[in-house]
């Protein structure tokens, strides 16, 4: 039975975000939730994502990028893309409204997200880079605002769960906003100490 969860989880690292793996007596079925179509699987198959020699891993795998139910996705966003991104947040930020802006992140945010959770080492590079080109660039500087929209934007599009949270703390008055994924939070949930309570959480959503 171990064997085969590991399997199974084996072949759920591997596909693509809109892609489920349900478990079967003969094998799995995996749903395209995307394009709604379903691939069935044979129990050998699964056994040889999990540990087939490489020349057996890559056919297998091979045939599911084929049928659109893998792909390239763990290639993480270099730093100059983290800046792209977080530069057009803040534009938008600025010249829309974040309210407006939070109403279209159902656009640039996928609502499906893989089975397998984001780890804090994925969280942590992710935020390390974001904050760094944030407090780099006397545009940006430092804005909790664009580095949750830009954190849970780029962790949504490679199919990781994650929540963006708008808190307000009463006294004094201020409000902050952040992404949380993995066990952390982009930017800090509680910044220099201060409490805030969430007001507003756009969570992850799903087929």
């Amino acid at each position: 039975m171990a064997d085969e969860a590991d399997a199974l989880a084996a072949l759920a690292e591997i596909l693509a975000p809109h892609c489920r793996v349900t478990p079967l007596s003969g094998g799995a079925l995996i749903a395209d939730w995307k394009r709604t179509r379903f691939l069935g699987m044979t129990s050998t198959d699964v056994r040889v994502v999990a540990g087939g020699n490489s020349e057996e891993r890559t056919e297998v795998v091979t045939g599911l990028v084929r049928a659109g139910c893998a792909a390239d996705r763990r290639r993480e966003h270099t730093e100059a893309g983290i800046g792209l991104w977080l530069h057009g947040a803040h534009l938008l930020i600025r010249t829309m409204g974040f309210g407006r802006v939070l109403r279209l992140l159902s656009v640039a945010a996928p609502d499906y997200v893989r089975a397998d959770r984001p780890s804090a080492e994925q969280v942590g590079r992710l935020k390390r880079a974001v904050q760094s080109r944030s407090r780099r660039s006397c545009f940006v500087n430092g804005d909790c605002k664009s580095e949750a929209v830009t954190a849970f934007v780029l962790l949504r599009r490679r199919g990781l769960e994650a929540v963006l949270h708008v808190g307000v703390r009463e006294h004094p008055f201020a409000m902050h906003a952040w992404a949380a994924s993995g066990g952390l939070c982009i930017p800090d949930a509680d910044p220099r100490g201060h409490a805030f309570t969430p007001v507003l959480s756009i969570g992850t959503g799903g087929p």
